[in-house]
């Protein structure tokens, strides 16, 4: 049995970029891919949270870091080219970093606008554009795009982080068709209401958290480590012939 999951699920001797990956979902998924055997590179803004979370991960598999602007087009091809540099080509992007900026829609500046595009769109087709080819050529590739409830519906101002989660999914179906005949397997995963450090502030208003809840079907909002399942599967072999995706880990919050 272990060796047939492993054979599934393993990612022994895979390589791994998380985007985000030193807080929230983004860490929860870099954590469950070390966990998995990948070594995993993450990518943020914060040194001292970076440094935390690759030590971390190394109690598992080899981790490296890098601090980094991704809402600068030039901050992110260094980072693509540092990666490639020190590790070669990833097997597995994760882009989970974002920028939430969320005011009410007449209030939003062009500021706003640029910064949550550049963040949350633009990092990911760029970093797409420099390893997706890379992947294609070796055969064999893993992208998960980290979208959001915004991308199919309005939702708490979603303003332009609905308009970059919406270009976001779209985008992945692009990556997708563009590799997946040569082995890349490109999908997104929209998270529900979840608690990370970017939605702490709302847990101080207990019915609303409360509210959020029972919109679900399972009773409760999500936590980090409800993605770890998801991260594994869409990087594994287990996902060679899921492609195209929007995968919602939201305990049922999209259907109801």
């Amino acid at each position: 049995m272990s060796e047939y999951l492993d054979h599934l699920f393993g990612l022994t001797g895979r390589r791994a970029v998380v985007t985000g990956g030193n807080s929230g979902i983004g860490k929860g998924m870099a954590v469950a891919l070390s966990r998995a055997g990948a070594e995993v590179l993450v990518v943020g803004r914060r040194v001292d949270t970076l440094a935390g979370t690759a030590a971390e991960l190394r109690e598992h598999a080899p981790a490296d870091w890098i601090s980094a602007d991704l809402a600068d087009r030039a901050e992110v091809h260094r980072v693509a080219d540092e990666v490639l540099a020190r590790h070669g080509a990833p097997d597995i992007l994760v882009n989970a970093a974002a920028i939430n900026l969320r005011p009410p829609l007449g209030e939003l500046t062009e500021a706003d606008w640029d910064l949550t595009l550049r963040a949350n769109l633009d990092a990911p087709f760029l970093l797409g554009q420099r390893f997706g080819p890379l992947m294609a050529a070796a055969g064999w590739g893993r992208i998960i795009n980290v979208t959001s409830q915004q991308a199919v519906r309005a939702f708490g101002n979603s303003g332009a982080y609905g308009a970059a989660k919406a270009g976001l999914a779209g985008l992945t179906r692009s990556q997708a068709e563009a590799w997946s005949a040569h082995g890349v397997c490109v999908n997104s995963v929209a998270p529900g209401f979840v608690r990370t450090p970017l939605t702490e502030g709302l847990y101080s208003t207990p019915e609303r958290i409360a509210a959020l809840a029972a919109r679900t079907m399972v009773g409760r909002n999500g936590e980090v480590t409800d993605f770890a399942g998801a991260a594994v599967f869409l990087s594994s072999a287990a996902a060679v012939y899921v492609t195209g995706q929007m995968i919602f880990v939201d305990g049922g919050f999209s259907a109801t």
